[in-house]
Parts: structure tokens; sequence; C-alpha cells
């Protein structure tokens, strides 16, 4: 009861005190950014007026919230698509190279199915973006469990591959005439088109059901038993009848799968897919997962979080003259101390590590006893 008190402690408090220290730090910043601009002035009271502009502009209105909800939706999926990773012992840093992958092929899917009912295209179109994201993830894990080469770098190189592949396709094989910039052609029926006047869209739903699919899956499920327990320790999961190979591959197709949806969700909210489709929602994963521990729920608040700050940043821009930029300050800091946490962890892991094998033993025991149950 202890232990447990303990894990949900660490769970809650560590992402907590990053974000107020966070803030705090973003605070001076915001008081300096007084002494910019005519007035030069500095305004101690700065800071407290541009997050009330911030929670008014993200939860003040059901358009600010729908605008949340949007925002947070594809931070949500490519915060599972590296949390899912770490699960597995696994960094995933390509999902940005996966969302690109992803959006590309549900927009040429999209097109095809422009004619077709909404009811048919956007699950079609979104499926597609998977299959296109899993594939992507598929290639680093394969080497990974083949060729022991790191999934960061692997992933890292495919970040700019993809980058450069699609540009050039759609630059060149599929941009559509009639535009002043490359583009490929309408989805279409496919496209995701905003409720009640709002940004609020049907795509927000496969986002969210996500969620509760992965954590059964790393819960409930035998697979995800495995994928723990690689993560853990593959050579106890070996001792265990596990294959860890197997595991690897899974785990990155099914990281790329998660980025792959959420770049078919942007894709077919904008209704094309412009040559220079730079976002940052791939490496903004990396914060979502790390504050929200990895863990599918805390992944969920974290996603739900940055998009609040993201829906709020315009009103703050506009009643406390503090740039947007701010926002990736503050997210910036966020990482830096949720970083500074994990390496004193490891460090303190390998003091400790005398006391692993019964944790080790225990692991090995319970998968062998859910095998023959």
């Amino acid at each position: 009861m202890i232990a447990r008190l303990k894990l949900y402690a660490r769970l809650v408090v560590i992402p907590a005190l990053s974000i107020l220290l966070a803030l705090l730090v973003a605070s001076i910043l915001i008081i300096a950014s007084g002494l910019i601009g005519p007035e030069k002035k500095v305004d101690l009271f700065l800071p407290l007026v541009a997050y009330r502009s911030l929670l008014e502009g993200s939860l003040g209105s059901f358009k600010g919230i729908a605008n949340m909800i949007v925002a947070a939706s594809p931070l949500m999926l490519t915060g599972l698509a590296v949390g899912v990773g770490l699960k597995s012992g696994l960094f995933n840093i390509g999902a940005t190279g996966q969302v690109l992958v992803g959006g590309f092929a549900a927009s040429l899917v999209g097109v095809l199915m422009a004619d077709a009912s909404p009811w048919i295209a956007i699950p079609i179109t979104l499926l597609s973006g998977m299959f296109a994201g899993a594939l992507t993830g598929f290639i680093p894990g394969f080497l990974k469990a083949f060729t022991g080469a790191h999934e960061v770098v692997t992933t890292i190189m495919l970040n700019a591959l993809a980058q450069l592949m699609v540009s050039g396709l759609v630059n060149d094989i599929f941009r559509v005439p009639g535009f002043s910039f490359a583009r490929t052609a309408s989805v279409g029926n496919a496209e995701l088109v905003g409720v009640g006047g709002t940004t609020l869209h049907v795509g927000v739903i496969f986002a969210l059901v996500c969620i509760p699919i992965s954590y059964w899956l790393l819960w409930r499920t035998t697979v995800g038993f495995e994928i723990r327990t690689v993560g853990a320790n593959p050579t106890a999961a070996r001792y265990a009848g596990m294959n860890p190979r197997r595991m690897m591959i899974l785990t990155m197709s099914l990281c790329g799968a998660f980025a792959g949806l959420g770049g078919g969700i942007e894709i077919l909210r904008l209704g094309y897919y412009p040559a220079v489709f730079g976002i940052s929602i791939g490496f903004d994963g990396i914060t979502v997962a790390l504050l929200g521990q990895a863990n599918p729920i805390g992944i969920m608040f974290s996603a739900l979080l940055l998009g609040a700050m993201r829906a709020g940043a315009p009103l703050m821009q506009i009643q406390a003259r503090v740039p947007v930029e701010i926002i990736d300050v503050i997210q910036g800091v966020i990482l830096i101390f949720l970083a500074a946490e994990i390496v004193v962890r490891r460090i303190f892991r390998i003091r400790s590590a005398g006391s692993g094998t019964s944790e080790l033993q225990t692991i090995t025991r319970t998968y062998s006893e859910k095998v023959v149950g």
C-alpha cells in the first residue's frame, strides 16, 4: 500500500513541480519582456495578467474548450507514440517523420475517397495514415531488433528522410496546379470539418479512443505485459520465454501507427497536404509522454494542458502583449525539469542496482504464471 502511494505521488508530484517551476521561470521572462518595446517598463503583475488570459482563452468559452481539445488530440497520439515506446525501453524520436508520412498517405487516400460518404471516407483515410505510420515505425524497430542499430539514431535519420521525400513528392508528382504554393488536391468529403461553429471535429473521437485502448493493451493483455517486461529487462524477458525482438518491432510499429493517425487528423483538418507542412507535434509528443510519465491517462491530461496553452496563447498575446512563443519556452523548461528528474532517478537506480534481482524474479514468475494460467 505504501509503495503504491509512493508511486502515485511520483506520478503526480514530479509533473506538478515541473509545471510550477516552468511557470515561475516563464514569469521572469514575461516580466523582462516589458523592457522590449516603446514603454520599456517592468510590471511585476504582468505574469498574472498573461496566465489569466491564457486560462480565459482556453477554458473561458465553449469555443476555447473546443480549440483546446482540437489542439490536444494530435498531441495525445504523438505522446502515445513516445510513451508506449518508453514502456518497452525504446525512445521513439521519429514521431515527426511518422506524422509526416501518415499525413501524406492520408492525403493521397483522401483524394481517392473525395466523393465518397464522409462516414466511409474519413475512417478509411485515417486508417491509411495509421498504416503508413506503422510502416515507418517498423523500419527502426526491425533495425533495432536484428542489427542493434539504436532507435534514436535511426528515427532521427528517418525524420529527415521522410520530410525530404514527402516534400519532393508534393512539389513534383502530386502537385496540383492553380495554387501559389505546392500542395496536393483537396480530400473532399474526407475533410474534418468543425461542428457548431467551432473547430471541433470527429477526428477528436479517434484520438480520445486511443487512450483507453492503449491503457487496456499495456495493463490488461499479455502483449502489454511482454512490452513492459522487455522494457524492464530484455534478458529476464528472454529467460521467461518472451521474444524481445518481436516486441521491439511490434512496439515501434504501434508507436508509428499512433503518430500516423495524428498526422492524418492534422492533414484532414487542413483538407490537403502542403509541401511546407512543418509541425512540432512530433517533438511535442516527447514532452507530453514525459510529463504524463508514459502513462496513457497521464498523457491525455498533459496533452490537454499543452493544448490549453496553445488555445489560450492568442488571447494572451492580445490582452497581455506577451508573445505566443512564451508557450514554447514553458514547454521547453518543463522538459528540462522532467529530464533532470529522470537523470537523478537513473543515477539512484545505478547505485541501488544490487536490489533489483528480486524485482526481475517477480516479473519472470508473474509472466510464467500468466502464460500457464
